[in-house]
């Protein structure tokens, strides 16, 4: 008896409707890219936090170490992209639905079809163009660390393509006639 209590509970999304599919029924490769966007967001994210707090205590005696100020701007470029594959795998962007709601249920499906397939097209032309400037400035440094500054810019791609990965799994969800509040209340 409890255990089909706590399936019926499990089968209700954050609005008190019947879901058709769960969130913790993602394949287990996009759970894995989940895992490992969110976990790089959280490492970088306290990497940043670290740097600016020894900066500024070394600022209140007179010290400086300037790498930490451009290594955080490349880390927060990073985080960046990294955390926009954590808002697209979570439908967290933003979206003007108002005139898309008002649609019968096929139709907003297949709208919601044609906004994630111009969004994969956008993302594959950010990874090919993000991978050609990243290649082309290989040869330039970053004026403190000496690093190449590929190393920042390709963040473009890297985190273009982890959100090309969750938006294909959302049109696959899309095309399966998945609603959007089954595919992203977690």
């Amino acid at each position: 008896m409890a255990a089909a209590a706590a399936a019926a509970a499990a089968a209700v999304n954050c609005h008190g409707e019947t879901l058709s599919i769960t969130p913790s029924k993602r394949p287990a490769l996009i759970r894995t890219c989940l895992a490992l966007v969110d976990w790089s967001a959280i490492v970088i994210g306290a990497t940043i936090v670290g740097l600016v707090f020894t900066n500024v205590v070394l600022h209140v005696v007179d010290l400086d170490m300037a790498w930490t100020t451009e290594l955080s701007e490349l880390l927060m470029v990073w985080v960046t992209f990294i955390g926009g594959a954590a808002a697209a795998a979570r439908g967290e962007h933003v979206a003007i639905t108002e005139l898309v709601d008002l649609l019968a249920r096929r139709l907003r499906q297949w709208a919601d079809a044609v906004a994630q397939v111009v969004v994969a097209l956008v993302l594959c032309l950010l990874i090919w163009y993000g991978v050609e400037i990243a290649r082309s400035s290989w040869s330039d440094h970053l004026a403190v660390l000496d690093w190449p500054v590929s190393i920042e810019y390709i963040a473009l791609p890297v985190g273009s393509a982890a959100t090309l990965v969750f938006v294909l799994h959302d049109l696959v969800q899309i095309v399966r006639g998945v609603p959007r509040a089954d595919r992203y209340c977690e």
